[in-house]
């Protein structure tokens, strides 16, 4: 009786070894390149400033804080998207919200604000922004 639970015993470790030697292990062999978008847009001069009436290309963004494609945290942040911009002097729009009614003699936004022709990414961020005086 002894003899049967050894053998049973033996084959079960043989049956895991052999199971354990089959398995792979490590990081896999194939991977999936991160996604990437590239938008072009192009860069007005820094010292150009539009009237509300001026913005053509897209609505008018009440931003935290702008910034260019080639700054620091602009860089990272367009990194993290996965997005590359042709020219790393185009202005971005920080944590922007789009101004559907300007109020009669005041603006309605204490920040920056500006005119984006990329308003796809939500609220976080804005490309090629001109600023806007109100």
């Amino acid at each position: 009786m002894f003899s049967r639970i050894s053998t049973v015993v033996f084959y079960a470790l043989f049956v895991f070894a052999i199971l354990a030697a089959a398995t792979p292990g490590g990081k896999p062999t194939t991977t999936t390149p991160p996604i990437t978008t590239t938008v072009t847009v192009t860069a007005p001069a820094t010292t150009t400033t539009v009237t509300a009436s001026q913005c053509t290309t897209g609505d008018l963004q009440c931003c935290d804080s702008t910034t260019t494609a080639g700054s620091a945290a602009g860089a990272a942040l367009l990194g993290l998207l996965g997005v590359v911009v042709q020219d790393v002097d185009v202005l971005l729009g920080l944590t922007c919200s789009p101004i559907t009614v300007i109020g009669v003699g005041s603006s309605s936004c204490s920040s920056n604000v500006v005119c984006c022709e990329d308003n796809s990414w939500g609220s976080l961020i804005s490309i090629g922004c001109v600023p806007v005086i109100l």
